[in-house]
């Protein structure tokens, strides 16, 4: 039961579904400035559709995978699970999560939920096969979940608020995709992935990274100037986050010949999107 267990959190991405169901419940959390009952039926669908999500991504990469040191054991490739089996519960989680979200929850939920899955399986991990650059309009996969969150708690699709809280998800999603194709630069070649090293330097690599760090500090600190946030220690604590983000990504225009500085970057923005949706979701809940 425990290597079932295992392989059915290695097959649905745990880490990273969870963080979809995260930001979705801060886009509830933004409109709402409550947690309620509601919010139980959207999240539980929000994560069985983003572990179908996941389970499809993994079975549309198993040729891949098998290629790469860090992903030739995960189920598939492994021979832990057939690739029948994963999409069998691919279909189960996306139909449970589906009827969830049409049964408990507004019109709008459900249509977002199904695009951000069409995005990631069918646009993002078709087009990174072509370009290194497919992770600028696959970036779009950060932005939805919170607007899921959002039109659950009935915020409007056009309130300034949810526009600025989307678009710092898309931004950060850019240099968190970017990074982690850096740190597997090497395993990606190896699959037979276009990879940014291909097309940039070393140097050149750094200096593009460090601007979409920045870009992604800047606009989590314009979140306070859309009126989102009431509390004075929330905008010092963003700002403090924001400064301390930007101080760690100077390391990469250190000259260096390791990806080191790209490891250390990806787990600083990773925190940073953290710290605000843990700061703003704070205020939002005690104002």
């Amino acid at each position: 039961m425990n290597s079932r267990i295992k392989i059915f959190f290695e097959l649905t991405k745990i880490k990273i579904t969870s963080f979809v169901t995260l930001t979705t419940a801060f886009g509830y959390i933004a409109a709402s400035s409550q947690v309620d009952l509601a919010i139980i039926p959207v999240l539980l669908g929000v994560l069985l559709l983003a572990f179908g999500s996941a389970a499809l991504n993994h079975y549309q990469e198993k040729d891949f995978d098998s290629k790469m040191n860090r992903t030739k054991n995960r189920p598939i490739p492994s021979g832990r699970i057939s690739p029948a089996m994963a999409l069998v519960i691919t279909s189960l989680l996306v139909v449970s999560g589906s009827i969830i979200l049409i049964v408990f929850t507004n019109f709008l939920v459900l249509p977002l939920g199904l695009l951000n899955l069409i995005w990631y399986n069918l646009i993002y991990t078709l087009l990174k096969r072509k370009t290194p650059f497919a992770i600028i309009p696959g970036s779009f996969v950060g932005a939805i979940p919170p607007m899921i969150g959002w039109a659950a708690a009935g915020g409007s699709m056009t309130d300034p608020q949810m526009i600025i809280i989307a678009f710092f998800f898309f931004i950060w999603q850019i240099p968190h995709f970017w990074l982690l194709l850096l740190v597997m630069d090497s395993d990606y070649r190896q699959a037979g992935f276009p990879t940014l090293s291909m097309l940039f330097s070393k140097e050149q690599l750094s200096r593009i990274t460090f601007v979409w760090i920045i870009s992604t500090a800047v606009t989590g600190l314009m979140i306070p100037l859309f009126g989102i946030v009431s509390q004075l220690w929330v905008d010092l604590a963003l700002f403090a986050s924001g400064v301390l983000l930007t101080w760690k990504a100077f390391g990469l225009l250190v000259e260096s010949n390791d990806f080191s500085a790209f490891r250390l970057n990806f787990k600083s923005i990773n925190y940073f999107a953290l710290s605000v949706v843990f700061f703003v979701s704070i205020d939002k809940l005690i104002s």
